[in-house]
């Protein structure tokens, strides 16, 4: 989980591929989106974001991962459960 949120984007690019099917690929971009907010290094607007705001790594995760987990559990739910 730490590798896919601190490097999500160049982790996923490497997994799709053209033999998979749409939902895989769905999921995939599902998680990167959510992923990728959980901590500041997630992606770039995290980090230009936290940088206006002042807001530090901790401040930052206290939030982002009880939130992040949340809604990756709800959509792995909705996705392949349901």
């Amino acid at each position: 989980m730490s590798s896919a949120v601190l490097d999500n984007a160049t982790l996923r690019a490497i997994e799709i591929g053209p033999a998979m099917a749409l939902p895989q690929i769905i999921g995939i971009i599902m998680g990167l989106s959510i992923s990728g907010g959980m901590l500041i290094p997630g992606n770039i607007p995290n980090i230009v974001t936290a940088g206006r705001l002042k807001i530090s790594m901790k401040e930052w995760a206290v939030v982002g991962l009880p939130i992040g987990l949340i809604l990756l559990g709800a959509y792995f739910v909705i996705l392949y459960v349901l």
